[in-house]
């Protein structure tokens, strides 16, 4: 396991009960450097959205822990937010939230010539995703070849 993957499960690890008291979700945790400077991302939610309030709470709370505890040895910002509507689904719960609802999936690789789908998602398994696009016959894409799979949304 890599380091800035320790550092996540660590978090989240500390994160789980801290946000089941509130009744909150942890949808992600990242850390991940971005030009030149390295991010620990945690995504939360609850039912009917989460606020800048809830924000700020959980912030002072990781960031009191992460200060007391220091062992990420990098320098880092801490950022506690939404996930958004772009909302990727990446663990079960989010392939379950989402069976019957349109989904968009981009892919590393082109297949016919295209690397992005839009359909409902049919079915998930630990390996692949089953989309029924509008126009054509059921596909199913191995989770290796998905960059990114998102819940479809209309302006």
């Amino acid at each position: 396991m890599a380091k800035g993957e320790l550092y996540e499960a660590r978090v989240e690890a500390w994160l789980l009960p801290v946000l089941a008291e509130r009744q909150f979700e942890l949808v992600d945790v990242e850390y991940v450097k971005e030009a030149g400077v390295w991010y620990l991302r945690c995504y939360i939610d609850k039912e009917g959205g989460i606020t800048v309030d809830d924000c700020e709470v959980i912030s002072r709370l990781l960031g009191d822990w992460l200060d007391k505890e220091d062992f990420i040895p990098d320098s880092y910002i801490l950022e506690v937010s939404s996930p958004g509507l772009g909302r990727p689904l990446k663990k079960e719960k989010d392939f379950l939230r989402s069976v019957g609802k349109d989904v968009e999936v981009r892919l590393y690789r082109p297949v016919d010539r295209q690397k992005e789908f839009t359909g409902r998602l049919v079915s998930f398994t630990a390996d692949t995703v089953t989309i029924a696009p509008e126009d054509g016959e059921e596909r199913t894409f191995q989770k290796s070849e998905i960059a990114l799979i998102r819940l479809a949304f209309d302006f």
